[in-house]
């Protein structure tokens, strides 16, 4: 059977909010907000098509949320000063603008059943996990691990009492760390691994650079911990020193392999 295009939809720019030097809100709506259809799930993401040097590109964000009420859409953009393409274009963003995006599509919601929630990724994760935290039972129990540059971008988030937080500094924005600072050196990594592992049957959503989360905290969670596939949601959002262009042949070549 031929696999279905994602649906395409026009969304107009309502405004901009600026969390911090790294962090950009983009709140979509106008007369497309109708034809726009809600995920179920808390990892939704869309594909949005943006213009950089007279070419369509697409790049793929998480929807923060969708507010039926206000008909509005967020979506939350990672900056990296005048890196990239859809980061820039966040900033400079103004009411009026329209973009097309594709979707949404999405894979993971918290299962209400699980004895634990471990969530944990970068920057690129926040979205999905401050969604998935407000999607969690009142009595829910969890631990959240989410690295970021430095205090100026941890962000408040709503989580059930019985959820911890901890933010991670890693000393600078996601494209410009050393190797002293990433891969099997990323704060994540450490503070994952070193953590107490809580009992009973854990539901894992691990996301962020592609290194760090595979190469590094897949393994721990799946073979270490004896994790199954179906009890953790774990995938590179990017990959560092690539377009999504090439990390999109990356994660092909990637799946061929284990395949393999």
């Amino acid at each position: 059977m031929a696999r279905k295009a994602p649906k395409s939809t026009e969304l107009t720019v309502l405004r901009t909010e600026r969390f911090s030097d790294h962090l950009t809100r983009v709140y979509f709506g106008g007369p497309g907000f109708a034809q726009f259809e809600p995920s179920v799930f808390t990892d939704s993401y869309v594909k949005i098509e943006l213009e950089s040097a007279g070419e369509t590109v697409v790049r793929t964000y998480t929807v923060r949320f969708v507010d039926s009420e206000q008909r509005e859409i967020a979506i939350d953009f990672v900056v990296h000063g005048d890196q990239g393409v859809a980061g820039p274009w966040a900033v400079s963003a103004r009411p009026g603008d329209t973009v097309v995006v594709r979707g949404p599509g999405g894979a993971y919601r918290p299962d209400p059943d699980a004895d634990w929630h471990l969530l944990a990724g970068d920057e690129t994760a926040i979205p999905a996990i401050a969604a998935t935290l407000e999607s969690l039972a009142p009595d829910a129990t969890g631990r959240v691990f989410l690295e970021v540059a430095g205090a100026d971008d941890e962000i408040a988030l709503t989580a059930p009492a019985g959820v911890e937080i901890t933010w991670l500094h890693r000393g600078t924005d996601a494209g410009s760390v050393g190797a002293g600072c990433s891969g099997a050196n990323a704060p994540l990594v450490a503070a994952v691994t070193g953590a107490p592992w809580l009992p009973g049957e854990v539901h894992a959503f691990v996301h962020g650079e592609a290194e760090t989360v595979m190469h590094h905290l897949r393994p721990y969670i799946r073979r270490e911990r004896g994790v199954p596939a179906a009890r953790a949601s774990i995938s590179g959002y990017w990959k560092r020193g690539r377009t999504e262009e090439t990390f999109r042949e990356w994660k092909r070549e990637l799946a061929a392999n284990e395949a393999g």
